[in-house]
This record gives structure tokens, sequence and C-alpha cells, in this order.
């Protein structure tokens, strides 16, 4: 992964995409997509809706999106258990 676009707050995103089967279109497939992008609008994503629309014959049904920041700042944590002697 592109510590460049990190930097630029890409974001990993996952997206589970379900779709119909043009063979049974009453039986639905799922498909995982997982890329950096900018939350919230998306733009990878978004493409690659846009080229399954066009070039695929599954037509979509839904589209869970769910995205994680990578880089974070350092957290300390204490222990919970002190002992005093």
């Amino acid at each position: 992964m592109s510590l460049s676009l990190q930097m630029r707050d890409y974001r990993l995103t996952t997206a589970e995409i379900l779709y119909h089967m043009p063979d049974h279109p009453a039986v639905l497939q799922s498909y995982i997509w997982q890329d950096l992008d900018l939350a919230p609008k998306f733009p990878q994503l978004r493409r690659f809706l846009d080229f399954w629309t066009r070039s695929l014959d599954g037509k979509l049904h839904s589209v869970r999106v769910g995205s994680a920041t990578l880089i974070t700042p350092p957290t300390w944590s204490a222990p919970t258990v002190l002992t005093v002697q």
C-alpha cells in the first residue's frame, strides 16, 4: 500500500457488492472489492462501479462500504494493576 496515498488521507476501503447472477437473476452473488480510497466520496469505488455497470452482465443489487484509517497516532497504555512495595 502506498504510504504517499495514506499521507493524503486515503483509507483502506472495503466494499461488499451484491449482484444478480446473469443466468439466474433471482440469485444474488457477493463480490468483495478492496483498495485505498478517499472517504466519504470514494472516487475509486465509484469508478469501479461505473465500470461494472457499463461492462459486466450482473446487475448491481447493493453495495456495503467500510473504511479504516491506516495511519494513526501512537497510543500508550499503562498497566491496569500496579504493585507498590
